[in-house]
Parts: C-alpha cells; sequence; structure tokens
C-alpha cells in the first residue's frame, strides 16, 4: 500500500511537472505579452521533430534539445517580424494569423515526415528506487530538470536588470517607453523565448509521448487550461494552475478513465472562467 501511495504521488508530480513545461511558453507570451499564440503547440510539435531528425542522422539524442531550441528561435524571429509586431494591437487578429501559422507549420512537418506516428527510443529505460517504489529514471529527470528550470527562471525574473526591464515594459508599456526602454526589442525577445522554451519541451517529451504533426492542438489546450485556472503573469499562477489542472486529471483518470479525467479539467476550466476569470493568482 505505502508503494502504491508513492507511486500516485510522483505521477502526480509528474504530471503537474509536465503541465508546468509545456505551459511555460504560452506563459510567457500570453500571460507578458497578451498575445495569444495559437501555434504555441506547433512550436513545441517541432521540439518533437527535432528529436526526430537528431535520431535520424545518428547523432547524439541529447543535440535534439539546442536544435529545437535554435529551430524555434529562428522561426520566431522571422514570426515576430513579419506577422506579430504589425497584429501587436489587434488581439483577434493575432489570435487568427496564429492559428493560420499553427496549420501552415503543420502541414509542412506533413509534407516532409509525413502523417505517421515516429517514436524516440532515448535508451533510459531504467528505474529508480524513491521511498521503496521504483519509478521511471527519465520522468524522474524530467521533474528534476523541470523544477532547476522554474526555480533558475524566478530568479531571473526577480532579481537581474533583464527581468526588470521586462516587468516595467508589462506594468506601463507607455512609461517603459518613455523611460528609454525599447518595448518593441524587449517584446520581440519574449515572443522568441516563450517559443523555444516550447520548442524544448517538446524536445524533452519527445521519448514519452506519440510524435505526429497533429499532437499540438492537445498540449495547446493544456496550456490554455493551466492559465485559465492558474491566472496570467506569474510564477505562481503558472505552478497552482498545473498543481489543480494535474490534479484533477491525476485523479478522475485514477478512479474512472482518461476520457472522464479529461471532461473534468475541461469542466474545472470552463467553471473558472465563470466564477474566477482572474485565476487562482492574479497578477496584481
Amino acid at each position: 500500500m505505502e508503494g502504491l501511495a508513492v507511486t500516485y504521488s510522483l505521477n502526480l508530480l509528474y504530471q503537474c511537472a509536465l503541465l508546468a513545461l509545456v505551459a511555460l511558453g504560452l506563459a510567457i507570451v500570453f500571460g507578458q505579452l497578451g498575445i495569444m499564440n495559437m501555434a504555441h503547440g506547433e512550436f513545441l510539435m517541432l521540439g518533437a521533430y527535432a528529436m526526430v531528425v537528431v535520431q535520424r542522422v545518428g547523432l547524439p539524442l541529447w543535440l535534439g534539445v539546442p536544435l529545437a531550441a535554435l529551430a524555434c528561435a529562428v522561426i520566431a524571429l522571422v514570426v515576430e517580424r513579419i506577422l506579430i509586431r504589425p497584429l501587436a494591437h489587434r488581439p483577434f487578429d493575432t489570435l487568427l494569423a496564429t492559428w493560420g501559422l499553427g496549420i501552415l507549420m503543420r502541414k509542412s512537418v506533413e509534407a516532409v515526415f509525413g502523417r505517421g506516428y515516429q517514436s524516440i527510443d532515448h535508451g533510459w529505460t531504467g528505474t529508480l528506487e524513491v521511498v521503496g517504489a521504483p519509478y521511471p529514471a527519465y520522468r524522474l529527470g524530467l521533474m528534476a530538470a523541470v523544477a532547476v528550470a522554474l526555480g533558475v527562471l524566478a530568479w531571473w525574473y526577480r532579481r537581474s536588470p533583464a527581468g526588470a526591464r521586462v516587468q516595467a515594459m508589462v506594468a506601463n508599456p507607455g512609461l517603459a517607453e518613455a523611460m528609454g526602454l525599447n518595448t518593441r526589442r524587449l517584446a520581440m525577445w519574449a515572443f522568441v523565448a516563450g517559443s523555444v522554451c516550447a520548442g524544448i519541451a517538446g524536445a524533452l517529451l519527445a521519448p514519452l509521448v506519440r510524435i505526429e504533426p497533429a499532437m499540438g492542438m492537445d498540449w495547446l489546450l493544456a496550456s490554455f487550461f493551466v492559465l485559465v485556472v492558474g491566472g496570467l503573469g506569474t510564477l505562481g499562477g503558472l505552478l497552482a494552475g498545473a498543481a489543480l489542472i494535474g490534479g484533477t486529471q491525476v485523479a478522475v483518470s485514477s478512479a474512472l478513465d482518461a476520457t472522464w479525467g479529461t471532461v473534468a479539467v475541461l469542466l474545472l476550466a470552463i467553471l473558472f472562467l465563470w466564477r474566477r476569470p482572474n485565476g487562482l493568482v492574479a497578477r496584481a
């Protein structure tokens, strides 16, 4: 019984870490810039296919992570310049434009790799003992990586000069620009950072999921639910949303099945949109 409780707790932590990892990029773009990037899932998908490319050419698998980051950074720079910047103050147009971008990215990957499923053989298939319960080593490593990444991001955002400039831009863009901050450049790099986070998330998830061109839609919805429940613009909101969504999904899926888990998450998101639209942790 004790081992079962440990496994259940680790599954809960894993689900929360997974959702935080996937939603982080959208939290930066949507929470800080107010841009609902509907191609967020496709950037994640590109990261997963970067791992496929590395595996096919026979390179060490870890090279897929920097490849995913580089590919997403280049694409995000182009997209920000020709698509996001001209529509920066037209949220609905930006939503439609990024939706179309996502379709273009998905169909381009289909043309190169086909519609079939891909898989990654990472070779890290062993288990580690955690309080007497065996648990997949890769999942434990992923949870540790997410914890470190969130800690570094929180420190950077609160302590670094660049983080202070981003906070100033978000709080009052007009005043920040009047004080000499290049808000356009800051917004550009924030969009790139969010897209790169999505690509890295896809690369790290690649050994755990089925890789296909349409995989991004499910992760986009999961990210959106996390931000709706947790609240926009704060790391605390991201963590709170991931914990509540992940906990609900694990609990209901364990008690019933995965379909009911998805239904419960959807109902929870609708409830928050109706009764608490600012989420659990609203930005001051």
